[in-house]
């Protein structure tokens, strides 16, 4: 869906995440606390835009019928809108062929997709698999539980005192010649932007299979899967404007071909007889049952939302709020700032602490104050351990973020520090 031309501003490569709030319906109300809402949590999940909510009404009002196998008008027509979906997902993110995407629920379901299909195949006993302590806890337990189950080795690749993966510990850990390195392109906990293109390069020269975690880099920066040259890539459409229950799984042709089914039943079969079966070719082979049929949909529309944006722009506009909010929180005493410094190594996502104070403490008193922010270990637990710390405060930035947003921040800052002091 386009973004009204009036709502963007007219400086090249930037938009006023202030007026796209309009776009969203979540902030049409106040905080019970009757403040704006400072939504700062997108590395969670991010608020719908209109075009969103009303692409899947839209499609259950008017579109919905199960896919693939009706043949009759309206079968056809959600047929053709849900394979539409998957080739709008397949440009977003480059993707050669959208026979190469296959829909999964979320980035989790897709890791685990490989870690139970693909490695349960290809990793076997004395076999290697890398990941690194920067991992979300989704790209970490798969690769614990096949290795754990095969008889191989899982190692992790360190993190400096910056939050940035240490890349000689990473030419170390492949001279072992791993089956696989799994690595995000952006941190969860700390917005570390990793150099992926260098990584997968290292990998590949190493013998390696790459996958990459892009749940937090495909809503957020320009994906693409050629450029990258990973072998498998996962997100979420959730964090990325759409609904909930839909994901994707890309992976080379030739890979997702050799791979058996990660669940069966019904649609991920040619013929079943009382013998056996015969599975259907990629993508389906790896969508058993009825699929998030409107939520396909709604992720297609979020895509173009994003698209009208332009993603570069999306970048840029985020790396300015970084740089304002950490120029802003690192002046204020008290606070300490996790991972790099860097803009250019830094996503919109900021982890700090406030002297004195936990983490939950904070969040508690940022909710009276309007400013949702998240508050934990953020499911990378060996991050929190990495650095001895118990949990951080989290804020994420997305679109509908401006330079108010920032202000909203540091001061609900110090009224926590005024407040425990």
């Amino acid at each position: 869906m386009a973004v009204q031309a009036e709502r963007i501003t007219p400086v090249p490569g930037s938009f006023s995440g202030a007026a796209l709030r309009a776009d969203f319906p979540a902030f049409d109300a106040p905080t019970r606390e009757g403040k704006r809402l400072v939504y700062l949590d997108a590395a969670a999940s991010a608020p719908k835009p209109r075009a969103v909510i009303e692409a899947l009404t839209d499609m259950y009002s008017h579109h919905y019928a199960n896919v693939h196998r009706g043949i009759y008008e309206l079968s056809e027509d959600a047929t053709g809108r849900f394979e539409g979906a998957r080739g709008t997902l397949a440009a977003f993110i480059g993707a050669p062929s959208e026979r190469e995407v296959v829909f999964v629920r979320n980035a989790t379901e897709a890791i685990n997709l490989v870690a139970y299909s693909w490695g349960r195949t290809n990793v076997g006993a004395g076999d290697r698999v890398v990941t690194t302590q920067l991992e979300h806890h989704a790209n970490i337990v798969p690769w614990q539980q096949l290795t754990s189950e095969v008889g191989a080795a899982l190692d992790y690749v360190a993190i400096t005192d910056d939050g940035r993966l240490d890349m000689d510990d990473l030419r170390a850990k492949l001279r072992s010649k791993p089956k696989l390195l799994a690595v995000a392109l952006v941190s969860n906990a700390l917005g570390t932007i990793n150099p992926v293109a260098e990584i997968v390069a290292l990998a590949h020269e190493a013998g390696a299979l790459v996958l990459v975690d892009a749940a937090q880099a495909a809503p957020h920066m320009p994906v693409d899967v050629a450029a990258l040259d990973c072998d498998f890539l996962a997100l979420s459409g959730h964090k990325m404007l759409g609904p909930s229950g839909i994901g994707a799984l890309w992976g080379r042709r030739e890979l997702l071909d050799a791979m058996p089914p990660f669940m069966t039943g019904g649609s991920m079969i040619i013929r079943v007889t009382l013998e056996g079966a015969e599975w259907n070719e990629v993508p389906a082979k790896f969508e058993a049952g009825t699929p998030a049929i409107a939520e396909a949909i709604g992720l297609a529309a979020a895509v173009d939302y994003l698209n009208a944006l332009g993603m570069p722009n999306v970048r840029e506009h985020e790396r300015y709020l970084f740089e304002a909010a950490w120029a802003a929180l690192g002046e204020i005493p008290g606070v300490r700032l996790l991972g790099p410094a860097d803009p250019d190594l830094h996503a919109g996502v900021i982890s700090f602490l406030i002297e004195g104070v936990h983490p939950h403490d904070v969040a508690t008193v940022f909710d009276h104050e309007g400013v949702a922010v998240r508050a934990g270990h953020h499911c990378a637990q060996p991050v929190m351990l990495r650095y001895d710390i118990p949990a951080t405060t989290r804020a994420s930035f997305y679109v509908y973020n401006d330079t108010d947003d920032v202000e909203a921040l540091a001061a609900a800052v110090r009224t926590t520090q005024a407040l425990f002091a």
